[in-house]
């Protein structure tokens, strides 16, 4: 029994900090900017980073875990992430702060899913759904909590203590992860695939440092353009190989699963509309309406809050409606929901703002989870694994290019009505892209044959 509870709440410290961390330091973006000497806009940098960190981290973190061991890997990931958070914290240029996120978003790939990897082997199969449900708790708090928090942080010490909080947390987490977390390692593995790993890493990281780059004037044109095309290239080197090699480290060939692809190829594209609004979002209330961190972040958790409501009535939609349904309707309202921040003025009552983005979180829920399940439909437990890992990076890769396509947007907007600052008149356009973007998806779902995922759903037609 102890095992069921103390090392999920193990596992559960160390993913709070990783999901705190994640949402905490929007709100701060604009005093961070200030402080470094840059455009808030330049600070997209620091989020696709970290997502990037993670993307390109977490297709190994499996097969380090059984190499190496669990808890070894575990407490090495900690470390790792604590490092990365004291280089924030002293970081004084846009460069060093850009590399300390990607330092920490390593950190946090390999301990989300090793934590989790952790959790399945050390607690027996009749005791796994009392220690999953230790273990959601920071996965439904940090969203929460994290953008208040950034906010007070902010507005009553200083932003840096957002990344220094870190230390004591995890210096506890790593006594208590070498103290009962047992290492388990695997006695056969294939061989690494060092090669596609260095191939999907580097054209990963190039791609996105040039579409994050794109427009900011943060790098030379060429030097911008060498990155897009360099990154491109060398993905689809990596596409090359994987075809050629028995264990790559990404397996495209599940992308032959037709719910499979629908969740990971549609559901990118409605991620990389909504992946924009948590960067958009702390700016117009801040910059654009003149709000404190404080204040700002109080308001964008709703999004969080609505999402945890959704969480109680999903299952219940699917069943209803089915997949195809869900998804096809769900994406055009949620998209429809995002573009209503483009009638967000200052004068509008914060209750109001409020209001629309719980709702706004209660479609996205709905359509998050919709699309993480419908992933699954047909995958084997052979393949799990290799699925999880695809599934995962193809989320922060699209909440990433979220983050470039939304700064973008803005910039183009900005430049367009002649504002040399940012204004409020310069997100409506920005909104109402991104929701595009985001509604396109519904083609996709729309797709779909009607029985598409019934096993996972329950839904059963009506004739």
């Amino acid at each position: 029994m102890q095992r069921t509870v103390l090392i999920p709440l193990i596992v559960a410290c160390a993913l709070f900090m990783e999901n705190m961390d994640s949402t905490v330091i929007a709100t701060s973006l604009p005093a961070i900017a200030v402080d470094i000497g840059e455009s808030p806009l330049a600070l997209k940098l620091a989020l696709t980073s970290y997502l990037v960190g993670l993307a390109v981290f977490i297709p190994i973190s499996g097969w380090v875990a059984d190499r190496f061991g669990s808890r070894t890997v575990f407490a090495s990931a900690i470390v790792v992430f604590v490092a990365g958070s004291l280089l924030c914290a002293v970081s004084g240029t846009l460069a060093a702060f850009v590399a300390a996120r990607f330092v920490q978003g390593a950190g946090g790939a390999m301990m989300v899913p090793v934590g989790r990897l952790v959790l399945l082997r050390a607690v027996p199969k009749s005791e796994l759904v009392a220690a999953l449900n230790y273990l959601t708790i920071p996965a439904l708090l940090g969203p929460v909590t994290g953008p208040a928090l950034g906010g007070a942080i902010t507005l009553y010490f200083h932003w840096r203590w957002i990344f220094f909080i870190n230390v004591p947390i995890g210096v506890l987490g790593l006594y208590l992860v070498l103290r009962h977390i047992p290492d388990v390692k695997e006695a056969e593995l294939p061989a690494l695939d060092l090669s596609g790993f260095i191939l999907s890493g580097v054209g990963l990281s190039a791609l996105m440092l040039g579409l994050s780059a794109l427009g900011g004037h943060l790098m030379p044109g060429a030097v911008t353009a060498a990155c897009i095309i360099a990154g491109a290239l060398t993905l689809a080197g990596y596409a090359w190989h994987a075809r050629r090699t028995p264990h790559p480290v990404i397996d495209l060939s599940l992308l032959r699963l037709p719910t499979f692809h629908n969740g990971v190829i549609a559901g990118s594209l409605f991620r990389v509309g909504v992946g924009a609004t948590p960067f958009l979002l702390p700016l117009l209330l801040q910059l654009g309406f003149g709000m404190d961190p404080l204040q700002s972040g109080l308001l964008t958790c709703a999004t969080a809050i609505g999402a945890m409501f959704m969480k109680t009535l999903t299952a219940i939609i699917l069943r209803r409606f089915g997949f195809r349904r869900v998804l096809t309707a769900n994406a055009l309202v949620a998209s429809a929901a995002v573009g209503t921040f483009a009638f967000f003025t200052a004068q509008t009552p914060h209750l109001v703002i409020f209001l629309v983005l719980l709702a706004s979180g209660v479609l996205r829920s709905l359509q998050f989870t919709s699309l993480q399940a419908i992933s699954f439909a047909e995958v084997t437990r052979e393949t799990m694994s290799q699925a999880s890992g695809i599934a995962s990076m193809a989320q922060r890769l699209a909440q990433s290019l979220g983050v470039a396509v939304g700064a973008y947007a803005l910039q183009v907007s900005s430049l367009a009505q002649g504002h040399p600052d940012l204004v409020a008149a310069d997100f409506p356009p920005a909104f109402v892209a991104i929701a595009i973007l985001s509604a396109a998806s519904l083609f996709f779902h729309a797709a779909l044959p009607p029985e598409a995922g019934a096993e996972v759903s329950g839904h059963v037609r009506r004739r």
